[in-house]
């Protein structure tokens, strides 16, 4: 079976990407679909590659009861523009970087996380990395909202229909 292959993009892959990854997990498993899906999450650059996510983001995502301990930070490479259906950036940054190594034929599996949440009126999910607390609540609650909107985008382009995938 043919699946719908996700991945997250941050810079350092160890905040709002693997809560990204986190967060929609979650919500495909409530849904009953998570079983079509393969989710990651990456980083532009390899600062903290092997590491658990951030302390602060792991915490605030607890209280969401979303898991994120067992997810590890790695660097974007060549092969998951091929692999993926779908590659999220969380701010402009990180989609310039993407598209500047993104071969030309899969250009346009590369997008804007919150592209799927025009309610927000912004287009970046900030980087909590420098804030405090509340930067952790705020990344969360768009990343809620873009994850939703992003499987009713599925779900409405026929790609999920009655919990089955279409391809």
């Amino acid at each position: 079976m043919e699946k719908i292959k996700v991945l997250f993009v941050c810079m350092g892959n160890i905040c709002r990407s693997p809560t990204a990854e986190g967060v929609f997990a979650k919500l495909l498993k409530e849904q009953g679909v998570e079983s079509y899906f393969v989710i990651d999450s990456a980083g532009t650059h390899a600062y903290h590659e092997n590491e658990p996510p951030d302390p602060r983001s792991q915490k605030a995502a607890l209280e969401r009861h979303v898991q994120l301990a067992h997810l590890r930070a790695r660097k974007v490479i060549m092969g998951d523009f091929e692999d993926f259906d779908y590659l999220l950036a969380m701010d402009d940054d990180n989609y310039v970087v993407l598209m500047d190594v993104c071969p030309e034929a899969y250009k346009h599996k590369v997008g804007y996380f919150l592209d799927y949440a025009p309610q927000l009126k912004v287009r970046e999910v900030p980087d909590p990395y420098y804030g405090g607390k509340y930067g952790f609540e705020r990344v969360l609650d768009m990343i809620e909202i873009a994850s939703e909107g992003f499987l009713d985008m599925l779900k409405k382009t026929g790609r999920i229909k009655n919990n089955q995938v279409n391809l």
